[in-house]
């Protein structure tokens, strides 16, 4: 008699990936590519909640029969009372599912962009750490197809375009690392990844923040989520996983013309010309001003589509305005049918 259903799940979502990092292992064209001479290690960012652990469950079944070391990595946020003594039992329940590396890192979440997205950004750092000294072939997250509904619904609330309404990648990277990160689950629902956890007896711890009102996810979660499923049926879920993807195929053959018609638009001295950047779409324009003024210092996390529509005045609406204050310090301005952009 085979495994349950859900537990199956899991696994094939988790095999699926692992033959696809073992491929990047061995060609030598992918970004990542090279042959390992000792058996590689994937590690899996584990938080103790039902998601990632039934991810762990899964790597630890399925990576020892493809020649693969499994360990694992827990984040201490140092948000709640006792978070030192939960990573450390979040650490025991890897141990006993035989990870190797285990490891329990403590960050310092700061402010800057709010607490979800400050925590996010400590969170990733010590990944990244983690990755490159233990020298791990990627790592895997337990994001769902529910967090998947969830990230496109904040993006359109935001009102940031299709990249935004892309969601999350299945294959993102860290610095230097294109395809770090692996997402198994993104095709896989919430209470599949819950279930196979109940059927294999494996602890999960359940965060507080998860169903805290405080926090914009956890209302979308438990209040908006639910009513759009009141209102126009089971499968909102599911419509809107598919939306990320259909919304990633798009804004990636836009980013790619974008990064085609950029060399395009530049005089001899590497300045960008108002008019062959009018003669754009302006999908494509936009995009173009927008790489041009990452380029020149501003955070990307930072810029929103306002800013890049102000940018975008400068070509199609001009009046002879100033200059237009990005973030970064970085400033945008028209001069003699160029567009300067630069630090201030």
């Amino acid at each position: 008699m085979g495994p349950h259903p859900a537990v199956a799940a899991i696994r094939l979502a988790v095999r699926r990936v692992l033959h696809d990092v073992l491929t990047d292992l061995t060609d030598p064209t992918a970004p990542t590519g090279r042959a390992a001479a000792t058996p590689p290690l994937v590690l899996v960012a584990c938080s103790g909640g039902a998601d990632s652990m039934a991810l762990a469950s899964a790597l630890a079944f399925e990576a020892p029969k493809l020649g693969i070391r499994a360990g694992g990595i827990t984040i201490d946020h140092g948000l709640q009372p006792g978070s030192d003594l939960r990573a450390a039992e979040v650490v025991s329940r890897m141990t006993a599912l035989r990870l190797d590396p285990v490891e329990s890192v403590a960050v310092r979440v700061g402010r800057d962009g709010g607490p979800e997205a400050a925590a996010r950004d400590a969170r990733y750092a010590a990944l990244d750490e983690a990755a490159d000294r233990l020298g791990a072939a990627a790592v895997l997250l337990g994001h769902t197809r529910d967090d998947q509904a969830e990230t496109v619904l904040l993006g359109l609330a935001r009102g940031s375009g299709i990249r935004s309404l892309s969601g999350m990648a299945e294959v993102s990277g860290g610095p230097g690392r294109t395809r770090r990160y692996r997402r198994p689950f993104l095709h896989v629902d919430r209470q599949t990844a819950r279930k196979a956890c109940m059927v294999q007896s494996l602890p999960v711890w359940d965060d507080p923040h998860n169903i805290d009102p405080a926090y914009t996810r956890s209302r979308l979660r438990h209040e908006g989520l639910p009513a759009l499923e009141k209102a126009l049926g089971k499968g909102v879920v599911e419509a809107l996983a598919r939306t990320a993807q259909l919304s990633r195929d798009d804004a990636d053959a836009l980013d790619a013309w974008a990064a085609d018609a950029e060399a395009g638009v530049r005089d001899a001295d590497g300045r960008l010309e108002c008019a062959k950047l009018y003669a754009l779409p302006p999908a494509v324009r936009r995009r173009v001003l927008r790489r041009a003024v990452v380029a020149a210092g501003s955070p990307a996390g930072s810029l929103f589509a306002r800013h890049i529509e102000e940018v975008d005045r400068l070509i199609t609406g001009w009046r002879g305005q100033g200059a237009i204050n990005l973030p970064g310090r970085v400033e945008a301005q028209r001069q003699g049918g160029r567009l300067v952009i630069r630090q201030g």
